[in-house]
């Protein structure tokens, strides 16, 4: 779906703010691809990519609520297109790059948000969930780096934001897998942005490190303890600002790493978590 150019609704009200404040087109003239973008951080992203000027592909395994993120973007007159897209494959990189390429003639941007988590313990976790995680959460920020190299080496330019996490700077108990996903993310951003850096110059690799953040995922998680009220009310108190991120917050600091504001930024760690990890 292509035009030119259903958020939870904890968080709708700030996403279409932002479509309402005159855009600075910070990122006018770019083309977007932002992978898991059917709902939460990736659905904030891509519409405020959006907003900012740039034509954004909309990429998940959701091919329902990914193309109602298309139909919102297109409606507010920029371009979108949805691409359905398991980021665990490496085929369905070269597709969605492919893609991105041939209906829009380049590629800028790579947003890697697309993600899952689970709880497990480093005793308990099993094979099976080890590998499912990682194929995920560390294999497709892999992939993605790795296929829209070539297309941003064409244009000159480029920049890859991959989305860890704090866990991806501190340890849990209860997140062994999730943590070694987020903590490799990490360490492969700095030696993608080294790789770049003299071998494809003009590309930058960065990425952003959310603290506790409401989510669909977040908020299914919590849900599914049974006592999600509580649960909430002490995850907001591990951040010292006193309650957990939007969607829309770590998007805007997505938008600064996209756009030409942070030319002499690469390799680096943006922690945007209400200062979680200053304690």
């Amino acid at each position: 779906m292509i035009g030119k150019t259903q958020a939870p609704a904890h968080h709708s009200t700030r996403v279409s703010t932002a479509w309402k404040r005159p855009s600075t087109q910070r990122v006018a003239g770019k083309v977007a691809l932002v992978t898991g973008a059917a709902m939460g951080i990736g659905q904030a992203c891509a519409e405020l990519l959006a907003a900012e000027g740039a034509a954004v592909v909309v990429t998940d395994r959701d091919v329902d609520a990914g193309r109602a993120v298309v139909r919102r973007i297109i409606a507010r007159g920029a371009r979108a297109l949805f691409v359905e897209h398991d980021v665990s494959r490496e085929e369905a990189w070269v597709h969605a790059v492919d893609t991105c390429v041939r209906t829009f003639g380049r590629l800028d941007i790579l947003v890697n948000n697309a993600g899952i988590g689970k709880f497990g313990d480093v005793e308990h976790t099993t094979i099976d969930e080890w590998r499912a995680l990682l194929a995920v959460n560390l294999d497709g920020v892999f992939l993605g780096i790795k296929h829209v190299i070539p297309a941003m080496r064409a244009g000159a330019c480029g920049s890859i934001i991959n989305l860890s996490s704090i866990e991806g700077l501190i340890g849990d108990p209860n997140l062994a897998a999730y943590d070694a996903s987020k903590g490799a993310v990490r360490l492969l951003t700095k030696s993608a942005a080294l790789y770049c850096a003299k071998s494809a110059p003009g590309i930058r690799v960065n990425s952003v490190h959310p603290g506790y953040v409401w989510t669909p995922m977040v908020r299914t998680a919590l849900e599914s303890s049974g006592q999600a009220d509580t649960m909430r009310r002490a995850l907001e108190a591990l951040h010292p600002l006193g309650h957990l991120g939007e969607p829309i917050d770590i998007a805007y600091g997505v938008l600064y790493l996209a756009s030409s504001e942070s030319s002499f930024v690469t390799g680096s760690e943006l922690v945007i978590d209400g200062g979680y990890t200053a304690q």
